[in-house]
């Protein structure tokens, strides 16, 4: 709903911002934020201000509502960050407790690794001497204090990180001009949602991960591509995963969108339009012109420089732990990521066929028909939703995580936290589609874990229905992605150039 429309009631009217929903008979008119009350006669339908705003605000409200309503939204924002903060403390703490005294422990196991492999690089030793250690050493550089501070030290800084995710989330939609109203619940859904606190809790090290991909977003709104591809190179490093935002973000940095010497436009939430092309329309310039021409120009400077900065900072990482640690580093950080085959049952369909072929070494024709379905996926959403940026990292990211070879819960948060960038641009209503979606999904993680339930702690032999869960698992992810796709409002993440002649432009750069 554009936020310039008002509800209607019948009775007099003025005009009030949306949301604030009086209970009484009044007439909401349909007039622009601003405008002056059209009716004095006002005071008996209902109070000057809105009964949210404390004493002190209500001459702020009859002076500038706008103002004042943005200053609610702040407080209410900021409390919602300090409640969540002290309630990932609260659970630290009870996890520390149930560490103690029951059999499941809280803390994911790989915090374990985690510490253990930190002890070892206080001690000058490698990391690597830690089995199961398979991150680059970043990662236990970050918990050495795990080793003299505080043994909880690394579940705080995850948890830290995991709040800066939703500082992120509502500064990338306030940059795209999102009503303040709307980016607050949207910080909401990351910072309330029930897996994605826990995994900080617990000790898992994705949350630092998602903050600086949506770091890299916000870099690249404020035009600063070279602190973007410092920050992904870093970040590829890391997490491999992210090499798959490599494409989209060269599509972005178009001489159609980037000048020199000109800051880039970003689309405002309020330009938004039904039409999936409207940014090509009444303009000369097709969709399939525009891929062309990225395609036959891919070496602009701003391409060039983001790729040699993000490919250096990558280099020079791993260039300097392979000379600390050698083959050790290199295979267990990175090789080990492309090549893994995991026999353990995960929500992957792959499992199951690895599971019975463990022993047999696989060909790399195998290897890469694996990976054939991913990478198709990834080029045809890549080529497809690009310019909207934050749009194609999460459908990228879905169905990176659906059809990977081994899938564990940990990887939904990849997703998670770019969920919140895309929900202003949808026309799905909680009731009754995004319901459908939501139970959808939901349910097909329930009755996988009801299967590995009997498997894992029963010891019965339900593979078989475990890999047949794992399919239910996949079609309700495409759903999802099908869902999404139809429901959102396709949205360019910045302005193309009105004057541009791609050809000119190509030859200015």
């Amino acid at each position: 709903m554009n936020q310039n429309r008002a509800l209607h009631f019948s009775g007099p009217y003025e005009h009030r911002p949306l949301g604030y929903d009086y209970n009484f008979k009044c007439h909401w008119a349909e007039v622009k934020r601003g405008r002056e009350v059209r009716s004095q006669n006002t005071e008996q339908y209902y109070p000057p201000h809105p009964p949210e705003l404390s004493q002190h605000s209500i001459s702020d409200w009859q002076a500038q509502p706008e103002a004042a309503l943005k200053n609610l939204f702040h407080r209410q924002r900021s409390k919602a960050l300090y409640l969540e903060a002290f309630f990932r403390v609260v659970l630290i703490l009870y996890g520390e407790w149930q560490d103690a005294h029951l059999e499941v422990r809280y803390t994911d196991v790989d915090y374990f690794v985690f510490s253990d492999a930190a002890t070892l690089m206080a001690n000058g030793k490698s990391p690597y001497e830690r089995s199961t250690y398979r991150y680059s050493p970043l990662i236990a550089f970050l918990l050495i204090p795990n080793s003299f501070l505080h043994h909880s030290w690394g579940k705080f800084l995850f948890s830290a990180s995991d709040l800066l995710v939703g500082f992120f989330i509502h500064r990338i939609l306030k940059l795209r001009g999102v009503p303040e109203k709307i980016c607050t619940y949207a910080t909401m859904i990351w910072l309330f949602n029930p897996f994605t606190f826990t995994i900080g809790t617990r000790g898992n090290c994705e949350p630092i991960v998602c903050s600086m991909v949506l770091g890299i977003l916000i870099c690249l709104m404020n035009d600063r591509p070279s602190q973007a591809a410092f920050w992904y190179g870093l970040i590829v490093h890391l997490r491999i995963y992210p090499i798959i935002y490599a494409l989209p973000i060269i599509f972005v940095l178009d001489p159609l969108h980037f000048r020199p010497g000109k800051k880039p436009t970003l689309v405002d939430w309020n330009s938004r339009s039904s039409n999936s092309s409207w940014v090509w329309h009444n303009s000369k310039i097709t969709y399939s012109h525009y891929i062309r021409n990225i395609l036959t120009s891919i070496f602009t400077w701003k391409r060039v420089v983001f790729g040699i900065i993000s490919a250096s900072t990558f280099f020079i990482f791993t260039g300097f732990f392979f000379y600390l640690y050698g083959w050790d580093f290199l295979h267990e950080a990175l090789m080990y990521h492309l090549t893994r085959t995991d026999p353990r049952h995960n929500f992957s369909i792959y499992f199951y066929h690895i599971y019975i072929h463990y022993e047999h070494e696989f060909s790399i024709l195998e290897k890469l028909i694996a990976f054939l379905p991913q990478f198709t996926v990834q080029l045809v959403l890549i080529f497809r939703f690009a310019l909207d940026l934050p749009f194609s990292f999460f459908l990228q990211t879905l169905a990176f995580v659906a059809f990977n070879k081994v899938i564990t819960a940990q990887y939904f948060v990849w997703f998670f936290c770019l969920l919140p960038l895309i929900l202003p641009w949808t026309t799905m209503k909680l009731k009754w589609r995004g319901l459908a979606c939501i139970s959808v999904w939901i349910g097909a993680q329930v009755h996988w874990l009801m299967w590995g339930y009997l498997l894992e702690f029963r010891g019965k032999n339900v593979f078989l229905q475990l890999w047949l869960a794992s399919l239910l698992i996949l079609a309700a992810n495409t759903f999802v992605i099908i869902s999404v796709i139809r429901g959102h409002v396709y949205c360019p993440l910045f302005k193309r150039l009105q004057e541009a002649d791609p050809t000119e432009i190509v030859k200015h750069d």
